[in-house]
């Protein structure tokens, strides 16, 4: 089946968001939603998942699933915010308690933080299938970005976070706590064994050099033919050098330390203090 896939770009991170919906009926789910957040006033807004949230009631649809490719690190999750509005299940990989356990740690969050994922309604592994009305999703455990990064297959379509971006720019980055370039190139070629006309939704897109537009769709038969990291039949260990190298070059995520302590959270922020306030911590030296 070939599911209706609806995009919501935001600007303030590059992030996509989807709205994956049932041809045959109501029935959708949402992927990968962004809460605004700015970091220089710690306030929160909902602009972003409004626009989805909006879009859903617009067309009478029913929200089955809440789905988070991976524990993000350059945007906040709306999945709470957009499960109290319309409904859903938010669901992510079963190695979401790695990350929990790695950044519970990094947080200091102590004993009271639960590092099982509980925090979220359902935990996928690798052969899961799920169901959006009569769209069936397959799930795929895509490692390499972060040790909990899964491939939704829902149809023809394949929607892989991090782990793939357009062809001319390339792969995600391997070197946050978890990481491993060798795992993502194994990762990228279970994704590209699917049929070469399954259409690929990116999470993020930065319009590589000389291209004007943004995009987010492109194909498996695309990507081994002109991916610039691993297209073209290149090999691990060309992959491997490039990779760790082009990583040590680059800055950690604006972002990087508000997602995580949501994300971990499925979208939750930290508890509030006995008067109500919620705090986010810094830690220092450990990124």
């Amino acid at each position: 089946m070939k599911p209706e896939v609806t995009a919501f770009f935001d600007d303030a991170t590059n992030t996509i968001s989807y709205v994956v919906k049932d041809p045959a009926g109501s029935s959708c789910a949402v992927i990968d939603s962004v809460l605004d957040f700015d970091y220089s006033s710690g306030r929160t807004d909902t602009k972003s998942a409004d626009a989805v949230v909006k879009f859903v009631k617009d067309n009478d649809l029913t929200v089955e699933w809440l789905l988070e490719t991976h524990v993000h690190a350059d945007h906040l999750s709306a999945a709470p915010y957009i499960q109290e509005q319309v409904g859903g299940k938010i669901g992510i990989g079963d190695r979401i308690k790695i990350v929990q356990d790695t950044f519970g740690k990094v947080f200091n969050e102590g004993t009271e933080f639960q590092r099982d994922g509980s925090q979220f309604d359902k935990l996928f592994v690798e052969g899961d299938s799920f169901h959006i009305g009569q769209l069936r999703g397959d799930v795929l455990h895509t490692p390499g970005h972060t040790p909990a990064c899964l491939t939704y297959v829902i149809g023809d379509a394949a929607f892989v976070g991090d782990t793939l971006f357009m062809p001319d720019f390339g792969t995600a980055r391997c070197d946050f706590p978890g990481g491993s370039s060798e795992t993502l190139f194994d990762s990228v070629q279970k994704i590209l064994t699917l049929p070469d006309d399954t259409r690929i939704f990116v999470g993020h897109d930065y319009k590589a050099p000389g291209r004007d537009e943004y995009a987010w769709e492109t194909t498996v038969g695309e990507q081994k033919a002109r991916n610039i990291h691993v297209g073209a039949g290149k090999s691990k260990e060309q992959f491997v050098e490039m990779r760790d190298a082009r990583d040590a070059t680059l800055a950690m995520p604006k972002l990087i330390i508000p997602s995580l302590q949501v994300n971990m959270r499925a979208g939750q922020m930290p508890p509030a203090d006995e008067k109500g306030d919620v705090f986010l911590k810094v830690p220092v030296n450990k990124l």
